[in-house]
């Protein structure tokens, strides 16, 4: 006599997310991208051990409060390019990736598709990242917003290229469909904060450097 093993549950917020992200995919995408990136740069500040924000003696109480959590104006930015920015355009790339190997399966369409993710849809999403980057730390003209884009695309590149395949032909080999979304959003949301937290780190040995170079000399 054979006994059937029940199937197991699925966490309901998971399942609700996932209701989410199939009935309305573009604004569950997009508020999900903002979170993350909400909270990977709170994160990396700690991490980094930055200075928290300066405010003022005489602001209030709830303003040193976020201070001290590191919740600075540059959260609220990388929000707002995770909603307008991000989403959107890998909501777009993605799904048109989608279509053009919709129906194919196989190891031939698994490959095409890994490449063309990385040949395509990478560049892209890199150069809009490194280009509001530059605009959110303070560029003010084409020129500074260009030099950033140039200095930082090849590196972040080849570094997506060394571990974007690694986890997409895990989801691709272990995961179900429905669930790529949020292991893409995890992964990223880790690589982010590592890369984020280094770019902190090195500022913070850059300037003080800058700040013992100025420093009198004692004789």
């Amino acid at each position: 006599m054979s006994t059937a093993v029940a199937p197991r549950q699925m966490n309901p917020l998971l399942a609700a997310y996932l209701r989410n992200l199939s009935a309305h995919p573009l604004r569950t995408k997009a508020i999900t991208t903002a979170l993350l990136q909400f909270f990977q740069e709170i994160l990396a500040s700690h991490l980094a051990g930055a200075p928290p924000p300066r405010v003022s003696k005489d602001a209030p109480f709830l303003l040193h409060v976020l201070a001290r959590a590191q919740v600075s104006s540059k959260a609220f930015k990388m929000a707002a390019y995770g909603f307008l920015v991000s989403a959107p355009v890998s909501h777009t790339l993605i799904n048109a990736l989608q279509r053009v190997f919709a129906g194919k399966s196989g190891l031939a369409a698994r490959v095409g598709m890994l490449l063309a993710s990385q040949l395509v849809v990478a560049p892209i999403q890199i150069f809009s990242y490194l280009t509001c980057m530059a605009v959110i730390n303070g560029a003010k003209s084409v020129d500074e917003v260009a030099k950033t884009v140039k200095a930082g695309f090849g590196k972040v590149l080849r570094i997506t290229w060394m571990t974007a395949p690694a986890y997409t032909v895990f989801a691709q080999q272990f995961l179900p469909a429905e669930m790529w979304v949020p292991f893409f959003n995890f992964m990223q949301f880790l690589t982010g904060t590592y890369f984020n937290t280094k770019i902190k780190k090195m500022r913070l040995e850059a300037e003080a450097k800058e700040k013992k170079a100025k420093e009198p000399k004692k004789d």
